[in-house]
C-alpha cells in the first residue's frame, strides 16, 4: 500500500474518532471539533445602530448580507491583448456548463458581470472559495480559475477592492505609489492600466509598491511578477516615515513627488465579516481607536509625497467614521486648503454607495459614548484623541464637502464594506511651504531627519524650524563624505541595499542591482545574435550579482532605473525588473551565450529583428502538445523558415488570420528552441495551459480517483518523488541535454516525438516541466519562504 493511502485511511480514522468522542459531526461543526462562530456581537450592533450609517429600514438586510458567505469574485486582466478571448471562453464554455447545476442542494446562479466595472472585465458568483475547492461538479471550473490566476490572466480579487485603483484615473504616463500594498490585488490593477497600451513596451510611468511586512512583500512580489512589467518596484518600508526620493531631471537632483497614490491603510477590517468570520468575536471599537493614529499619520506621509495636481486614494475595508471620515477631516482641517475632495459620484455608475457622514461620536470598548474632546476625562486621553471627533464649526464641515466620500454597505450589491475618499492635491502642504530649494534640502531629508507632519495634543499643526548654521555645516561635511561612495556605486551602477548605519534591515538581506556597463562585452554577442534594434535601452539591463558568470539578465524601464541609482542609500528594494535572458550553459557554440526567456518576451519582441519564425495555429498547438517534436511535424512554410537558421533560442510568433474567425483572434509570441531535427517551445506550464483553452483545446484533467491511488506500490512512489526533486532548474536542463545530444550524436539520438490526445496534454506538460512553477520572481536569487497566511484583499 502506498504512503498517500495509510495517510489518508489515517485521517479517516481520526476523523471518525472525533465524531464519536463529539456525539456527530454535525453538532461539532468542521472535522477537527471546534465549535462554529457564533455570528453575533452585540455592542458591533449597537454602536453602528447608534451612528445611523445603515439607511432607516434597511438594517435587518444589512446584518443578514453580514451572515452570508462572500459571493467569489474574479477579474480579468484587462491590458492583455488577449482579454477578450478570455472573456469570450469564460461566458461561451465555463459558465454554460454552470446553468441548472446544483452543489450541496443550492442552485449555482449563473455569473454576473459587475455592472460598475469597465468593459465586462470583472464577475461575481454566489459560490463561496469553500464550494468552489470543495466540490467535484466545480472542479474543472475550479483548476481554469487556478491556472489563469497563476499565469496572470485572471485575479481572484473581492469586488470592493477593484474601486480604489479606479478611481485613481491612472495613465500610462503617471508616477505611482502604492503605500501599503500586500497582498498586491490592486497593485496589480495599477499595473494593468500603466500597460494599457501594449504597442507600447516601456510606459513612461512606474508603480512604487511598499509594505512594511518583509514576509508579505515577497507575497506582493509574487502577485506582481505574474504581470510581467518592467515598471514595478516592491520596497519595504513604514508607509508612515517612507523616505522622500530624488531623481536626476537634466542633470538636477529633485524630490521625486507622485501623480497618483493609493492609500489603503491598515485597519480593524469589519467590512470583511463575511469572509474573515473571526472578526464577529475579537470586534471592539478599541481596534479602531487604536489605529486612528496610524492612519492619520500614513495619509499625511501620503499627501506630502503626492504631486500639485495629483490624486491620492484614502481607503479601508472599514466602516467605522474613527477610521474614515475622522482621518480624512482632520487631514483636510489642517491642510489649510491644499486639499479637496473629489467629487466622484458620476464615476462608476452602476455602483451603489453611501455618502460619506459629516456627524458621529466617539465609543469604548465598555459601550461608553462621548461626543467632543472636552467631554473626554484625562485618564482616557491617551486612548481618545481630537481627531477622532468631527469638526464643530458649521462653515469649516461645510467646505470639507465629507458627502464626497463613498461608503459601500454589503446589502447593497452583495459585497463587501468598503469606504474610500479621493483627495486632490491644489497646493503645497503648509508645512512645505517654506521648503528650501531641492538640492539645498535633500541631505537634510534622510534617515531620522525627515520632515514629517506630526499631530500635537491639541490638533494644530506642528512648527518645522530651520536648521542652525553650525547643524548645516555639519550635516554638509557628512553629505559630502557619503556622496562619495555614493556616486562611486553609482559610476559602477551598482544599487545595493542601504546600509545598516542608516536603516536598520529586518527579513532577508537582497543582492544588490548591477547595471551593465555600456561597454560590457557580454551585451555585444547579445545584440548581434538576435539582431536588436539601435533604440534598444541596452543600460536598461541589470543583473543581481557583482561577481562571477551572471546568469540572468532582467531589465526595467528608464524611469525606474533613475530611481535605482539615485536612492539605492535611502531604500531597501525587494525586487524588480523582468527576467529577459537566461544564461544557456552550451549556448557559445551556437553564437550567444544567452536564450530568451518567456518572462519578458512580450516586452523585448518589438526590439527584435532577427531568428524570428511565425507559425500557423496547428504549429503552436504542436508545440504545447509535444516535449521535443521533429521539424516534420510542423507545417511546410515552418520547415522552410527553420531550414537555413542557426541552432539556438528563437522567437516563434503567432498572428490570427482574419479570414478564420473560428481560430484564435489575438496574436501569440513564445520563446523557443531550435535543434538539429527538432523545434521546440520553453513556456511555463500554466501559460501553455492557458493558450490550449483560448485555442479549443480541451486540457482538463480530472482527479484520479482513489482506487487508482491505493494500487500505486510505495516504490512507484517514492521513485516519483526522487525523480521530482531531480529536475531542478528542468527548462535549462533540458535545453541543454537536447542540443548536447543533437550536436554530439546528431539526428539518430533525437528525442522521438511525443503524441497526445486532448485529455492527456496536461499530463504531458506536467512531464515537460514538473518544476517550472513559473520562474517569474527572482528574489535575491535564493528561494525564500513566503507567509500569505494574513491577507488584506
Amino acid at each position: 500500500m502506498g504512503r498517500r493511502a495509510r495517510d489518508r485511511r489515517r485521517q479517516q480514522q481520526q476523523q471518525q474518532q472525533r465524531q464519536e468522542r463529539g456525539g456527530g459531526g454535525d453538532q461539532a461543526g468542521w472535522a477537527g471539533g471546534y465549535p462554529e462562530i457564533v455570528k453575533e456581537n452585540e455592542l458591533f450592533e449597537r454602536y453602528y445602530r447608534e451612528l445611523g450609517i445603515v439607511p432607516a429600514g434597511e438594517w435587518d438586510a444589512f446584518m443578514a448580507a453580514l451572515r452570508e458567505p462572500l459571493p467569489a469574485t474574479l477579474r480579468i486582466t484587462g491590458y492583455r491583448s488577449h482579454a477578450q478571448e478570455i472573456l469570450h471562453c469564460l461566458k461561451e464554455k465555463y459558465f454554460r456548463e454552470l446553468q441548472d447545476l446544483e452543489v450541496d442542494g443550492q442552485k449555482v446562479e449563473m455569473p454576473q458581470s459587475l455592472s460598475w466595472y469597465p468593459e465586462e472585465l470583472a464577475w461575481h458568483t454566489n459560490l463561496s472559495r469553500k464550494i468552489l475547492r470543495k466540490s467535484p461538479q466545480l472542479e474543472k471550473f475550479h483548476q481554469f480559475l487556478v491556472s489563469e490566476t497563476e499565469c496572470g490572466n485572471i485575479s481572484r480579487q473581492e469586488a470592493v477592492s477593484m474601486i480604489p485603483p479606479l478611481l485613481l484615473n491612472v495613465s500610462p504616463h503617471h508616477k505611482i505609489l502604492d503605500m501599503c500594498a500586500a497582498p498586491g490585488s490592486k497593485t496589480a490593477q495599477l499595473i494593468e492600466m500603466l500597460h494599457a497600451d501594449m504597442n507600447v513596451p516601456f510606459p513612461n510611468g512606474f508603480v512604487i509598491a511598499n509594505d512594511v511586512d518583509n514576509k508579505r512583500c515577497y507575497l506582493l512580489v509574487h502577485q506582481a511578477k505574474r504581470l510581467n512589467s518592467p515598471c514595478i518596484m516592491v520596497v519595504n518600508h513604514d508607509a508612515s516615515s517612507i523616505p522622500n526620493l530624488q531623481i536626476d531631471v537634466d542633470g538636477r537632483k529633485e524630490i521625486l513627488f507622485y501623480d497618483r497614490i493609493l492609500c489603503d491603510v491598515p485597519c480593524s477590517g469589519d467590512g470583511t465579516m463575511r469572509k474573515n468570520i473571526d472578526v464577529w468575536k475579537k470586534w471592539t471599537t478599541q481596534n479602531s481607536l487604536q489605529l486612528h493614529g496610524l492612519q492619520l499619520r500614513i495619509a499625511t506621509r501620503g499627501v506630502e509625497q503626492l504631486a500639485e495636481g495629483g490624486r491620492m486614494v484614502y481607503s479601508t475595508c472599514s466602516l467605522n467614521p474613527i477610521e474614515n471620515e475622522a482621518v480624512i477631516a482632520s487631514l483636510l482641517e489642517k491642510s489649510q486648503g491644499a486639499l479637496e475632495l473629489a467629487d466622484v459620484s458620476s464615476e462608476l455608475p452602476g455602483l451603489k454607495r453611501m455618502p460619506g457622514i459629516t456627524k458621529w461620536k466617539v465609543m469604548l470598548k465598555d459601550g461608553q459614548w462621548f461626543e467632543e474632546w472636552k467631554d473626554v476625562p484625562s485618564n482616557r486621553q491617551t486612548q481618545i484623541r481630537p481627531t477622532m471627533f468631527p469638526v464643530k464649526d458649521e462653515e469649516k464641515l461645510k467646505a470639507m464637502n465629507l458627502e464626497r466620500c463613498l461608503r459601500i454597505l454589503p446589502h447593497h450589491q452583495n459585497t463587501g464594506g468598503f469606504f474610500v475618499a479621493v483627495l486632490i492635491k491644489k497646493s503645497p502642504m503648509p508645512w512645505n511651504k517654506r521648503q528650501p530649494k531641492v538640492h539645498q534640502k535633500l541631505p537634510q531629508r534622510t534617515g531620522d531627519t525627515e520632515v514629517t507632519a506630526t499631530n500635537s495634543g491639541n490638533g494644530s499643526d506642528c512648527i518645522i524650524e530651520e536648521p542652525t548654521l553650525a547643524e548645516n555645516e555639519e550635516s554638509k561635511k557628512m553629505q559630502e563624505l557619503q556622496n562619495l561612495d555614493t556616486e562611486q556605486s553609482k559610476k559602477e551602477g551598482v544599487c545595493g541595499p542601504p546600509p545598516s548605519k542608516k536603516m536598520k534591515l529586518f527579513g532577508f538581506k537582497e543582492d544588490p542591482f548591477v547595471f551593465l556597463p555600456e561597454d560590457d562585452p557580454l551585451f555585444v554577442p547579445i545584440q548581434k545574435f538576435y539582431a536588436l534594434d539601435p533604440s534598444f535601452p541596452k543600460m536598461n539591463l541589470l543583473t543581481r550579482t557583482q561577481e562571477g558568470k551572471k546568469r540572468q539578465l532582467y531589465m526595467v524601464s528608464k524611469e525606474l532605473r533613475n530611481v535605482l541609482l539615485n536612492n539605492s542609500e535611502k531604500m531597501k528594494v525587494i525586487n524588480t525588473g523582468i527576467k529577459v535572458w537566461s544564461r544557456n550553459s552550451d549556448g557559445e557554440q551556437f553564437g550567444c551565450a544567452f536564450r530568451l526567456a518567456q518572462e519578458g518576451i512580450y516586452t523585448l519582441y518589438p526590439f527584435i529583428h532577427a531568428r524570428i519564425i511565425n507559425v500557423c495555429i496547428e504549429d503552436v498547438k504542436i508545440l504545447l502538445t509535444q516535449e521535443n517534436p521533429f521539424l516534420s511535424k510542423f507545417s511546410s512554410e515552418t520547415q522552410k523558415k527553420v531550414k537555413d537558421m542557426a541552432m539556438g533560442s528563437i522567437v516563434l510568433k503567432y498572428d490570427p488570420d482574419p479570414e478564420k474567425p473560428h481560430d484564435l483572434q489575438c496574436p501569440i509570441v513564445l520563446c523557443g528552441w531550435q535543434g538539429k531535427t527538432s523545434l521546440r517551445a520553453f513556456v511555463p506550464k500554466n501559460e501553455r495551459l492557458h493558450y490550449l483553452r483560448m485555442m479549443g483545446v480541451e486540457v482538463f484533467k480530472a482527479k484520479r480517483k482513489e482506487e487508482e491511488l491505493e494500487n500505486k506500490t510505495e516504490e512507484e512512489v517514492q521513485q516519483r518523488l526522487v525523480q521530482t526533486e531531480e529536475r531542478m532548474d528542468v527548462e535549462d536542463k533540458e535545453h541543454d541535454l537536447v542540443t548536447k545530444m543533437e550536436a554530439e550524436i546528431g539526428e539518430e539520438s533525437s528525442q522521438s516525438p511525443v503524441k497526445c490526445s486532448a485529455m492527456e496534454i496536461e499530463n504531458k506538460i506536467e512531464d515537460l516541466d514538473q518544476s517550472s512553477k513559473n520562474d517569474n520572481t527572482h528574489v535575491s536569487q535564493e528561494g525564500k519562504d513566503m507567509d500569505a497566511s494574513n491577507v488584506k484583499d
